[in-house]
């Protein structure tokens, strides 16, 4: 039996938290018990606020840390194509189709609608899309293309779930309402999701789940702001023919106010705690993974 695969996967568009210690010392550990291998994946794929000099403090920060990684490092910016014959795949299905409405136009749609009752919204609070872009002809999705409109390519919801049966996933962890086990997987909540845009020729959903899939991840540790997300995972898995990790969700560092830690909320990053003083040891029990304490208010999980 080949030994368990982990990975640990940070986008270089800000300095590591406290947060991504704590996930990144989970993956290190769970590796370590399992004798399985630990494998690091930069996801930059957002060229506008992904930077070099991040990716080479996530290198030296998880260095400091204590955690060891095969090399090489998949980067997603090298990996493209990859995330393009998936997207041709789930084309040929006639399940993938262009919006052109922008953010704007979207948010006009949502109000539209608001006005006869609420809107349905996925799991983080979107609003899920209210366009009728699948009713173009196919000469007008071409026209609108060629004429260098901008677009978003989005998964035909409906049609993909009616493709396949019912969906689970193996939740060895916990979700953020004590689920365990074996949990249905509902998709269908997120509506049409984004697997591309004109100018990114990949999502996060569609990205993570080729790259689990090629680099044979068996196990998924991550955060539960991730959990509901696992629905489409699972359904994109499915439909791409890959195979389907465990998932083991965790609870999230917090800040005193219960806010999740973030790089948009400029979060104590652990460059900051390490020129403080901060030891690696003392970074574990700031996460909850040891005894020593710093002084750091910081709520465990």
């Amino acid at each position: 039996m080949s030994p368990p695969v982990f990975r640990f996967a940070p986008s270089p568009n800000g300095f590591l938290h406290l947060g991504h210690a704590y996930s990144a010392l989970l993956n290190f550990d769970r590796a370590r018990e399992a004798g399985g291998r630990l494998l690091l994946r930069i996801e930059d794929i957002d060229a506008t606020r992904c930077r070099p000099e991040f990716e080479a403090a996530i290198y030296e920060d998880l260095a400091w840390l204590g955690i060891a990684w095969e090399t090489p490092v998949r980067r997603q910016s090298e990996h493209l194509s990859d995330y393009r014959a998936a997207l041709e795949k789930l084309s040929a299905l006639g399940l993938v189709y262009p919006a052109f409405e922008s953010r704007a136009e979207i948010a006009r749609l949502v109000a539209a609608r608001e006005a006869d009752g609420p809107w349905p919204r996925d799991p983080d609070g979107a609003p899920l899309y209210p366009g009728d872009a699948k009713s173009l002809s196919a000469g007008e999705q071409a026209r609108l293309i060629a004429s260098g409109a901008p677009y978003a390519l989005r998964l035909d919801m409906a049609a993909a779930c009616w493709r396949v049966a019912s969906l689970a996933w193996n939740e060895l962890g916990e979700g953020p309402d004590g689920e365990r086990g074996v949990v249905p997987a509902r998709p269908e909540a997120w509506g049409d999701v984004i697997l591309a845009r004109k100018e990114t020729p990949t999502s996060y959903h569609l990205s993570v789940v080729v790259d689990d899939g090629l680099q044979g991840i068996s196990e998924v540790v991550r955060g539960q702001d991730l959990f509901h997300a696992t629905s489409v995972h699972r359904l994109l898995q499915t439909l791409l023919g890959l195979p389907e990790p465990a998932y083991r969700h965790h609870a999230l560092i917090r800040d005193e106010a219960g806010r999740k830690l973030s790089k948009s909320s400029r979060s104590t990053g652990l460059r900051e705690l390490r020129d403080a003083g901060a030891s690696p040891v003392g970074i574990r029990a700031l996460v909850g993974l040891g005894e020593v304490s710093l002084g750091f208010s910081q709520t465990p999980p």
